[in-house]
Formats: structure tokens, sequence, C-alpha cells
């Protein structure tokens, strides 16, 4: 049985690598996108239990994935990571899940993640 499916949604690949090696060891599985295009296809072709959305992909604004997806699935999870916490989200017309500020340790990523989605089922 595999666990959720998490969505690293991050223009940078080490903060993606990060995730996906600490998600993986506890039993998650994960997805990556490098940009807002790529994570909307892969929140159609995937069944994904919670997202870890970047502020800033390049050029790109993770606010515009994070209102659609509180308008088309409202049910994800969605967990804002951004190096100034207070500043981005408190400018976001539609509130994340939680927020994780860079750097984060691998203890905080993990229980936000657990909190919002559960622990993952064991490999």
């Amino acid at each position: 049985m595999k666990g959720p499916v998490v969505l690293v949604v991050d223009d940078e690949p080490a903060i993606r690598f990060l995730c996906r090696v600490n998600l993986e060891l506890e039993g998650y599985q994960v997805v990556e996108a490098g940009s807002l295009g790529e994570a909307r296809l892969l929140i159609e072709l995937e069944p994904v239990a919670l997202v870890l959305l970047d502020m800033h992909l390049g050029l790109e604004r993770g606010g515009a994935l994070l209102e659609e997806l509180r308008h088309r699935e409202p049910r994800i999870p969605v967990v804002i990571v951004t190096g100034s916490p207070e500043v981005e989200v408190g400018a976001q017309p539609v509130e994340a899940d939680a927020v994780l500020g860079k750097p984060f340790t691998i203890d905080e990523l993990m229980s936000t993640v657990q909190g919002l989605v559960g622990a993952a089922v064991p490999r």
C-alpha cells in the first residue's frame, strides 16, 4: 500500500530534492513541479493529498495556483513555502492551510505535513 501523494512546487531543485527524500523516507509519495504549468498538469493526473507551494517560482507567483486550488480543489491542503511568511501570506487574498518559512527544518516539514494529511503508510 502506498502513502498519500504530496506535490512539491518549487523552482529550486535542491528544495524539491530535500522535500522528496525526507517525505519518501516517511512513506509519502512525492511528485515535483518546477513551474505552475507542471503543477497544474500533475494535479490533473495525480490524486494529490497536499501541495507544498513556493510563493516565488521565477517570474510566476504561487498565489495564483493557491487561488485556483481554493476554487477547483478546496479539499487539498496547501502549505505555502516562503522566505518571508508574514509578508507573503498577508498579501494573499486567499489563505493557505499552513506556512513554512525558508529555511525550514525537516521536523517542521514533517509535522506540518503530518498535521494536515496524517501519517503516511510505512513502506
